[in-house]
């Protein structure tokens, strides 16, 4: 069974796995239809694969997962994103260095499908990470794992996105892969283990990414951009609480005063936004918009998006007249109007709202005070998050490592060639006096025509990384 881990503090969840009454269960609570277990994949679309017909993300026609009418962007346009975005890729670190507000102006457009995976792994800084630990995620997969976690792990699997084409079949590809990244972090870090709220945040990673490049994102997630949000007792989920509820007294008065007179406690409907990034909570396409400004901005971007929706639910006196009670207003915000959450709306809006990361920094050092006089020292101590693609980007720059020449042509062992120059010059020794000069130890002395210099030509640094970037990139496009 899994260990069981108890509640942080009033309004915190109980604990962290299936039979406790904490993020598990809350966490089951909007989408029951989606969390149900589901026997068969006939039971999902009613029928045998040949009726099945999805949507442009893979969700099944019919389900409510999928989506309705879109926005589609002109194909002209996103061809042109895409030349952009290449280019970009291609020379990572000089963008990043020197064209940071572009990244994120073209974030905020949206990436263009086809190479949302990649940037992803780009931007979270999970593509470094990864060529840093080569072979780990291997390793890991081979390991048996610790069945405490693994048996929750496995009854957690049909219950991400089963309406999805890679995730309908039990036992599918899709599980089979979810299965084996979250069982690989459980090893990578066994003092966290697992949290349910990892699984959709891994699942939307693997339809964007093979597993291992998952694996890595989702490392950088949990360590970066999120750090202690899937640790026991849920100290940060509950801060961050705290600090998205002050911050709505600055951006709506009047939902602020709201949820302060019916005591609604942050963590019993910011929950689910926060530790599953909205993967569960907004329409498929402005998930994918949120996720893409995440990666760029960090956590900021989260709060924005909880902001805005409180704004617009509970942020005017009309609104609030069927909202009268806890209850009520419970069920509102657990069936948000779709109209706010509509892709350009919900964009837009987040967009514009002025929230900084320094505002989010100061605001938590006051919540971090404030939980010492009631609640004493965290216990779980994590790293400092850091607010998105360029703050991963300086905390944890690149290593290039120099490139060895390669001899182009291979010689086979004996004397080495010699020039015809030289070979003049040396017969013309030769009719002269023996020395030392014309000894054997003569062709080591730095020599032009050295066989060293002829099996090592010097390659100049530039040309190096050049050459391997663009051999690199050529390899890790996941289209």
């Amino acid at each position: 069974m899994a260990k069981s881990r108890g509640g942080g503090g009033p309004g915190s969840p109980g604990g962290r796995h299936h039979s406790l009454a904490g993020t598990r269960e809350s966490l089951a609570e909007p989408g029951g239809d989606e969390l149900s277990s589901l026997g068969s994949d006939s039971e999902v679309n009613g029928g045998g694969p040949e009726e099945r017909r999805v949507d442009k993300f893979g969700f099944i026609v019919g389900s409510r997962s999928a989506e309705g009418p879109l926005e589609e962007v002109p194909l002209e346009v996103l061809r042109q994103r895409e030349s952009k975005w290449l280019d970009m890729l291609n020379n990572w670190d000089k963008w990043m260095a020197k064209k940071h507000k572009k990244i994120r102006l073209r974030c905020q457009k949206g990436i263009p499908p086809s190479l949302r995976g990649r940037a992803w792994q780009y931007l979270s800084g999970s593509k470094v990470k990864l060529e840093q630990n080569i072979g780990k995620f291997d390793e890991l997969d081979l390991l048996p794992g610790d069945p405490k976690w693994l048996d929750v792990i496995e009854r957690d699997l049909h219950r991400q996105f089963p309406f999805h084409e890679m995730f309908v079949s039990r036992g599918g590809h899709g599980q089979q892969d979810l299965f084996r990244v979250l069982k690989a972090y459980t090893l990578y870090r066994p003092e966290e283990g697992y949290c349910q709220a990892q699984a959709p945040i891994a699942a939307v990673l693997l339809m964007h990414m093979p597993a291992e490049q998952a694996f890595w994102c989702l490392v950088q997630i949990c360590e970066k951009y999120l750090p202690g949000y899937y640790s026991e007792k849920l100290e940060a989920i509950q801060l961050d609480g705290q600090i998205l509820f002050s911050l709505l007294h600055k951006v709506s008065p009047v939902a602020y005063k709201h949820l302060s007179k019916q005591k609604i406690d942050p963590i019993l409907y910011m929950t689910e936004w926060f530790m599953c990034a909205f993967s569960r909570t907004l329409p498929w396409s402005s998930v994918l918009r949120v996720w893409d400004m995440f990666f760029c901005e960090g956590v900021k971007i989260i709060f924005r998006v909880g902001l805005v929706l409180l704004k617009h639910t509970l942020g005017s006196s009309d609104k609030l007249k069927s909202c009268q009670g806890q209850y009520e207003t419970m069920e509102r915000l657990r069936a948000l109007s779709p109209k706010i959450m509509q892709e350009t709306f919900l964009v837009q809006e987040v967009i514009e709202l002025p929230v900084t990361e320094r505002q989010i920094e100061r605001e938590h050092l006051i919540q971090l005070k404030k939980w010492r006089e009631t609640h004493g020292e965290l216990q779980c101590k994590s790293p400092p998050r850091l607010h998105g693609a360029k703050a991963i980007s300086e905390a944890e720059p690149p290593t290039h490592k120099a490139l060895e020449p390669v001899p182009s042509i291979i010689v086979p062992p004996g004397p080495a060639p010699v020039p015809k120059a030289r070979k003049s010059k040396e017969k013309s020794r030769d009719k002269g006096p023996a020395g030392p000069a014309n000894g054997p130890g003569a062709e080591g002395n730095g020599a032009p025509g050295s066989a060293r210099e002829l099996l090592h030509p010097q390659v100049s640094p530039h040309h190096q990384s050049k050459e391997s970037l663009s051999s690199r990139e050529s390899e890790d496009t996941y289209l």
